[in-house]
């Protein structure tokens, strides 16, 4: 029991704080940290690259960092995240004979990529290195 701002007696309402969790639970279901972004962009800036489609550079993106990060990692986290298309570069290939098709993303979906890839990689590398042990003993 609890008082009102009156002072009144306040029979609490079972179920109350579990509906606002739940909802809680519902709004985010992803469960990435916003220090995973943080990494990850630092990782992303530590190879610089250039513009994606969006003509956005690293040195643009980190203008208004805080806002970038923290609407990459509510994106994420929500489920609502879709990558922007592709800058497309012709390249030459190795040879000198002909010419092949670059794919350049945006710097927000380099960071979003290696935050997926830095929860993948252990957990498939685990898998990875039971599938050779198994191997080896067949």
């Amino acid at each position: 029991m609890g008082l009102d701002q009156r002072g009144r007696v306040v029979q609490p309402r079972f179920g109350a704080n579990r509906q606002r969790e739940e909802l809680r639970a519902e709004a985010k279901p992803f469960d990435i940290s916003k220090r995973e972004v943080w990494e990850a962009f630092k990782k992303v800036r530590a190879n610089q690259g250039t513009a994606g489609v969006d003509g956005q550079s690293i040195a643009d993106f980190e203008v208004d960092l805080t806002n970038n990060l923290y609407k990459l990692w509510n994106r994420l986290s929500s489920g609502s995240y879709f990558p922007s298309p592709v800058r497309r570069v012709m390249i030459p290939k190795p040879g000198g004979v002909g010419e092949r098709p670059l794919g350049i993303p945006t710097v927000a979906d380099r960071c979003a990529q290696e935050v997926v890839r830095r929860y993948l990689e252990p957990i498939l590398e685990d898998i990875v290195l039971a599938a050779r042990r198994s191997m080896r003993c067949a």
